[in-house]
């Protein structure tokens, strides 16, 4: 698909990541220039990255990635989308009744809320509200180290429970 090139005056980045929902841990993050794409395009590629599962996975995810471009994507990875549906009365939603009729995408829905908690988490414990780094290879491993530390952390707190 071609896209219209944008040109940010600053350097803009966008921080994506996928969580598991059992433990609420960070399986992958990436830094993408903030184009207007960047969360589907990231949330793409590190799908596509996550081949090495044994059964068929689901992806959460907000109203942003109500396309049928995303939801396409999903399904030609074997991956269900369990997408918050578009309410708007201009547009249709590209997830189908197939889609959330099991009991399955209920709870999705409600697990895939608790990945604000990491970007919480990120942007007060971390730093992350207004980085101090410059270009996208500095903004990335700072938000690896970031990640790490918060995964470690809340490993602690699951073990100790």
């Amino acid at each position: 698909m071609t896209r219209p090139s944008t040109s940010a005056p600053r350097n803009t980045y966008s921080l994506n990541g996928v969580m598991e929902n059992r433990n609420g841990l960070l399986v992958d993050l990436a830094v993408m220039p903030a184009d207007g794409y960047a969360e589907r395009d990231a949330a793409v590629m590190m799908l596509d990255g996550l081949k090495s599962r044994n059964k068929r996975a689901s992806v959460g995810a907000d109203k942003g990635y109500d396309t049928a471009d995303f939801v396409a994507d999903c399904r030609r990875m074997g991956v269900t989308p369990h997408i918050a549906q578009t309410t708007a009365s201009r547009r249709r939603s590209a997830i189908d009744r197939r889609t959330t009729r099991p009991a399955g995408y209920a709870i999705s829905q409600r697990a895939r809320k608790r990945i604000e908690e990491v970007w919480g988490w990120m942007k007060t414990v971390g730093g992350f509200r207004k980085t101090r780094f410059k270009g996208r290879e500095r903004m990335e491993l700072a938000a690896y180290l970031v990640g790490a530390a918060y995964n470690l952390v809340r490993m602690a707190r699951l073990a100790a429970a």
